[in-house]
């Protein structure tokens, strides 16, 4: 449920981690009180001062585990409004690519609201995302980008891959 209130903007880093396979790293976030999931990239907000770079590299510490000493480039872009408990918010997401030969997953340093929120994670190829129809994911239509990125490889300027 959302109030009246001001839509809150927010910037975001978000990171398309592709393993040697090429499947997608995602994980299942649950809003609390409500009744709706969906599979989202690791990433999060930028904080005060911090550029998306920095923020990718502190999410993917933070909610994979994983330290690398730079982010992949920006490959997609994305601009959306959702509610979330009781506010409404328009991110401005970018997304970052970054390869990987293979990643044990640590939650060990998730936040507390991560830790409610972000209830699994999973390693997803296009073709299940794909078959995953009654399954929400973010951006709409992650199967078909994931496809085009891996097809066509890096685009000349980031993508806009919003609704």
């Amino acid at each position: 449920m959302q109030d009246d209130g001001p839509v809150i903007e927010r910037h975001a880093a978000r990171v398309l981690l592709l393993d040697a396979r090429d499947r997608l790293l995602l994980f299942r976030c649950e809003e609390p009180g409500a009744d709706r999931a969906f599979w989202i990239t690791p990433g999060g907000g930028l904080e005060p001062g911090e550029t998306h770079e920095q923020a990718a590299l502190r999410e993917l510490r933070e909610e994979v585990g994983l330290v690398v000493p730079d982010v992949g480039p920006c490959v997609w872009t994305r601009t959306h409004t959702f509610p979330w408990l009781g506010r409404v918010f328009r991110q401005h997401e970018r997304f970052h690519l970054l390869r990987c030969q293979t990643h044990q997953v640590s939650v060990e340093a998730h936040t507390e609201e991560e830790q409610r929120v972000l209830t699994a994670h999973r390693w997803w190829s296009a073709e299940a995302i794909r078959d995953a129809s009654a399954t929400a994911f973010a951006p709409r239509g992650l199967a078909d980008w994931l496809e085009r990125l891996l097809t066509d490889g890096l685009p000349e300027a980031p993508i806009d891959v919003g609704a």
